[in-house]
């Protein structure tokens, strides 16, 4: 099923996974209203940068908006009657929580429920937003299963994302309205998040500088490449969830519902130690790293590995894109956008 012909809210559309899930649906024909509150968490020309890959398509809006502002969210939704929405703005990253819980108070809470009550006014189709692997925090079993309890979060943020999905379900519950959160494992690629580890590794690289590897390298991530996020994620958002016909309130699933509320894990399915993910990126930029081993920082989690299985029988399809090849495609657009 394609989304031809639909008004899609995409917000965060200045972002990472948000820029290129818009371009994703221009291409399927939808229409496209995005909004970004264009902030300074990192380098505001890349964000602008992004915008300026969708401004062109005529099937294309934006309007710098934030989300705790609710009066004019609502606006927005009445104004452009959006049939599905993807939500993706929110304040990133572990370890920024624990010096600035605030921003992420704001916009991961505030800013979701005001997503929530906007959805319910319009009347929207599905909902589908992002959430994160970070959910699974103290959790040491391995792969991570959307059955699995998510009761011990170690970042803030993670509780932000763990709390996001029970304010969805409530909608879910409450007003009927289908809700999708998708646990999103370490992406990657052209584009990029400046905050995120191998962004700052090869810019550290390529300038000759020590890159600093936490945890002594041993930490392991379940990488996924930005191409399989969107295809995972436009699926995701054309099959509005619905509720489990064998949902047992007295034996409840953490993943399903009597209510139209789903998540589902979206990773690689090739975990990685760290120490091998900086050795295909050194491959991929063709230059060496020189490294700087440090003690694990806190809220990190020392492994994360998606089993998908729930995704692929909802929507018959799961990540394969294999690292190098991923990371390739990142060192040649990182080397050609920054002309290094």
């Amino acid at each position: 099923m394609t989304l031809h012909g639909e008004t899609i809210l995409v917000t965060g559309v200045a972002g990472f996974i948000g820029m290129h899930c818009a371009q994703a649906l221009l291409a399927q024909d939808a229409r496209v209203v995005g909004i970004d509150s264009l902030n300074a968490y990192y380098d505001q020309a890349l964000k602008q940068a992004r915008l300026a890959r969708l401004t062109p398509h005529p099937a294309f809006r934006f309007e710098k908006l934030d989300l705790t502002d609710g009066a004019a969210l609502a606006k927005l939704f009445a104004r452009t009657q959006p049939t599905r929405v993807l939500h993706l703005a929110a304040q990133a990253g572990v370890r920024y929580s624990i010096d600035q819980p605030g921003d992420y108070t704001a916009s991961n809470l505030l800013g979701f429920a005001n997503i929530l009550q906007g959805c319910r006014v319009a009347r929207v189709v599905h909902l589908a937003y992002a959430s994160s692997s970070s959910v699974y925090g103290g959790n040491a079993r391995l792969p991570f299963s959307e059955r699995d309890a998510v009761d011990h979060p170690i970042s803030y943020y993670a509780a932000t994302k763990k709390a996001n999905e029970a304010m969805a379900h409530s909608y879910a519950h409450l007003y009927g309205l289908p809700c999708t959160g998708l646990r999103f494992f370490t992406a990657y690629g052209p584009w990029g998040r400046p905050d995120m580890a191998y962004f700052k590794f090869a810019r550290a690289i390529l300038a000759g500088e020590t890159i600093d590897v936490y945890g002594e390298g041993k930490p392991v991530r379940d990488y996924t490449c930005i191409d399989d996020i969107v295809e995972g994620v436009l699926r995701v958002l054309a099959k509005p969830a619905t509720p489990a016909p064998a949902f047992d309130p007295r034996a409840p699933s953490a993943c399903t519902s009597s209510a139209p509320w789903r998540v589902f894990n979206i990773g690689g399915g090739a975990p990685v130690v760290l120490l091998r993910f900086i050795e295909t990126l050194e491959a991929a930029l063709g230059k060496p790293a020189r490294k700087r081993l440090l003690p694990a920082q806190p809220g990190d989690m020392s492994a994360t590995a998606a089993d998908t299985s729930a995704l692929q029988a909802w929507i018959g399809f799961v990540p394969a894109t294999p690292l190098r090849e991923g990371l390739q495609r990142f060192a040649d657009w990182y080397r050609e956008f920054y002309k290094t």
